[in-house]
């Protein structure tokens, strides 16, 4: 329940109420006889649970018990990271330094946190080669080598073609590489022999 539906003191206008004390011992009482007991504390009543029958109640410090709610929420929703979702336009005849330009963009918004859509956008008669919109897809993934993981790997969708990335997460193990469109052995790598039964 949020402390703004909280009743407190003079609010609580019910007979009895069932008073929870700080060691956990509980007693019905009448409201009057619990409210005297959190002015002697100088401390307040605070109705906790409402809905229960008689109404639980508890004496404490209404100004301070609202003060660490708050803190709560406002804590768990600076955990709460918020993942935007960026995109990045480009045509297939890009050129060099510009595609250049375009993957330091995404390398800059991984570093940030966010996801990144890179689309390449065909028109015209640029629909009947879209090879040269993966090949420009695929460029840019080896100018951000390592810094992504592929949530999506490229697809047509209507006149575009798409592929979304999402950050990496900052572990020291190396990963895998998400990029299916090269299944080559990495340089330097032999592929193993295949053993032959005879």
């Amino acid at each position: 329940m949020a402390d703004k539906d909280l009743r407190i003191n003079e609010q609580i206008r019910v007979r009895e109420v069932r008073l929870i004390r700080e060691d956990g011992e509980q007693s019905i009482m009448s409201t009057q006889e619990a409210l005297e007991l959190a002015r002697e504390q100088g401390l307040d009543l605070v109705e906790v649970a409402p809905q229960a029958n008689p109404p639980v109640v508890k004496v404490l410090d209404y100004g301070k018990f609202k003060f660490e709610n708050e803190k709560k929420v406002r804590d768990s929703k600076k955990k709460q990271k918020l993942l935007k979702l960026k995109e990045i336009r480009m045509q297939p005849k890009i050129d060099d330094h510009d595609l250049d330009f375009k993957s330091k963009h995404v390398r800059g918004f991984l570093a940030e946190g966010n996801k990144v859509k890179v689309t390449v956008r065909f028109r015209g008669r640029e629909l009947a080669h879209t090879e040269l919109g993966l090949d420009v897809l695929k460029d840019v993934l080896a100018r951000i080598e390592g810094e992504y993981v592929m949530d999506k790997p490229p697809a047509m969708e209507g006149r575009f073609m798409s592929m979304v990335l999402s950050p990496r997460a900052k572990t020291g193990k190396p990963a895998k590489p998400a990029d299916s469109a090269g299944s080559e052995a990495p340089a330097g790598e032999e592929t193993p022999p295949v053993k032959q039964e005879g």
